[in-house]
């Protein structure tokens, strides 16, 4: 490489400048689709899996003489629900380091075609004993999880980096927004298939014959659900593959200014650029473990890893005991008085309207007043709410729960919670770490920050799963040990999401700013030596 890296750093800034006051133009909406299509799948299975383990139960663990339906032994519905997470977790570190090394784009398709296979093959079983059954279906839900890790990571970090400046946070929170829709088509998909199924093949009642309320069909039931998850992705592959790399990683990483604007053109109407050459990287890089990267970044890593652990330990298991609410508010009757479909029927219903309600609104309210508001308030603001509402459900549990006319009040705490999660931590977590970084680094410090949130989902999922159980012994679910009861489960999730609170104050604002003033790029291409004659 030449001299005249000056120039080039003078070049590559004109790039990015383009890039940043960019009108916002069709490409941006296109994108938006096809790269929100992974949090679409995302959401979908994930909405899908907690209906679809209730059928697995009845299905695969009856016990001939019990007088309630069969659910998974709690090994299996660990496995079941865990082993996608562990996917996803490996998922987003594998693939958010392989963004940086090998570009954006090159490992784009690689996550899509994962999910799509993954999610079709999910629905399959080698053998007919429920072992084999879960054991597949344990297998492609971990593969299914690590395209899903993958995808955020690099949805983030290719949104951001097409993004201008100044609707920058919309747009990467409208990618995450898509999964919204998942978990409404999910809720869809679920109540058209079982209320089809239930009317082609009617069934007693569990309590009145225990064989015939699974009627044999019902496990077609299932296997179709989850299919039905690939085929948005399936249909946005094409679009996927034509997009072009991201011009901030083709001039900053690639150091190639030349090819960065070639590709930009292509897709988006930029701000005409003069005399660009090649670029002489004359930046000195530094890496993810080196001093400096810890100096000037090292808090803000903490800070994005910690917020999202903590909520996502909240976020998930709240989700978890969902059902438990429902029965305990009378939403839905006794599993006993009801048929296999008709169980699967109701819990998607009272899903979906929750989603409806609380979950859906709260995406959309942060896309439109992101920019506006800033990601630092709509956090601290979300996890404030959240803390407040989780101790409104815990302080009077008993009342909410007697029997009688309170029902309507809970389950409205409950669904603002959902709202201020979304409108709040569960949105801004995913959108900071894809602007605060360095280019070279950015999907990999995405990665690591959304692998915590995993871990945190982990923790939120499981241990809460045994948590909530009840102290008496004969009150507590088949086959889980005594646990601390719901009440004290939502007093220590009120105390992570205050603590959340606590660690959004290490993360820089980014609202408004370039990602190159975020991320200290621009800062290192000052460094640079003048050039030798003006670009401008």
């Amino acid at each position: 490489m030449g001299g005249g890296g000056g120039g080039g750093e003078q070049q590559q800034l004109e790039v990015l400048h383009a890039l940043d006051v960019a009108k916002t133009q069709w490409y941006h909406f296109t994108a938006i689709v096809v790269a929100g299509m992974g949090f679409f799948t995302d959401a979908y299975d994930l909405f899908c899996i907690s209906l679809v383990t209730k059928l697995l139960g009845r299905i695969y663990y009856r016990v001939d003489g019990s007088p309630s339906p069969g659910t998974l032994p709690p090994h299996v519905s660990a496995s079941v629900n865990g082993v996608a997470f562990v996917g996803t977790l490996s998922g987003q570190l594998f693939f958010g380091w392989l963004g940086d090394k090998l570009g954006r784009k090159r490992v784009y398709g690689i996550t899509l075609m994962l999910m799509v296979l993954c999610s079709l093959a999910s629905a399959l079983s080698f053998g007919h004993t429920p072992t084999s059954v879960m054991a597949t279906l344990c297998f492609f839900r971990f593969w299914l999880g690590f395209g899903i890790g993958g995808d955020y990571p690099l949805s983030a970090t290719i949104m951001s980096e097409y993004a201008n400046k100044k609707t920058r946070g919309a747009f990467i929170a409208a990618v995450f927004a898509m999964q919204g829709f998942g978990i409404i088509t999910g809720g869809l998909v679920a109540i058209l298939v079982s209320a089809s199924f239930r009317a082609a093949f009617p069934a007693p009642p569990y309590g009145e014959d225990p064989v015939a309320s699974t009627p044999p069909q019902a496990d077609f039931v299932w296997r179709i659900i989850l299919m039905l998850g690939a085929l948005p992705a399936a249909l946005t592959y094409y679009w996927r593959t034509k997009m072009p790399e991201t011009a901030r990683y083709t001039a900053l990483v690639a150091n190639n200014a030349k090819q960065a604007a070639a590709d930009m053109s292509k897709v988006l109407q930029v701000v005409e650029m003069r005399n660009i050459g090649n670029n002489g990287g004359s930046r000195r890089p530094f890496g993810l473990f080196s001093g400096e990267f810890v100096r000037r970044h090292g808090l803000h890593l903490v800070g994005t890893s910690a917020t999202w652990l903590l909520l996502d330990i909240a976020f998930y298991s709240q989700n978890l005991f969902q059902k438990d609410i429902f029965s305990a508010v009378g939403w839905i009757p006794k599993a006993a008085t009801m048929s296999a479909l008709e169980e699967l029927f109701r819990i998607a219903r009272a899903q979906t309207l929750i989603a409806l309600c609380g979950t859906v609104p709260g995406y959309w309210f942060t896309v439109a007043l992101i920019d506006v508001v800033g990601r630092f308030k709509i956090q601290a603001v979300g996890f404030f709410m959240m803390t407040l509402f989780m101790l409104a459900l815990a302080l009077p549990y008993h009342h909410w729960t007697a029997p009688g006319k309170n029902h309507v009040g809970f389950l409205l705490l409950y669904g603002l919670t959902f709202f201020f999660a979304n409108f709040g931590p569960n949105s801004t977590t995913f959108i900071v770490p894809a602007e605060i970084f360095p280019a070279r680094l950015r999907a990999t410090c995405h990665g690591i920050s959304a692998a915590s949130g995993k871990l945190g989902a982990i923790v939120g999922s499981f241990g809460f799963l045994y948590l909530a159980q009840s102290p008496d012994r004969s009150k507590t679910e088949h086959g889980y040990p005594p646990g601390i009861g719901v009440r004290n489960s939502l007093f220590l999730l009120a105390a992570c999401n205050l603590l959340g609170l606590l660690f959004t104050f290490l993360v820089p604002e980014s609202k408004g700013k370039s990602l190159e003033e975020m991320s200290g790029d621009a800062e290192a291409q000052e460094e640079a030596p003048p050039p030798l004659q003006a670009v401008l």
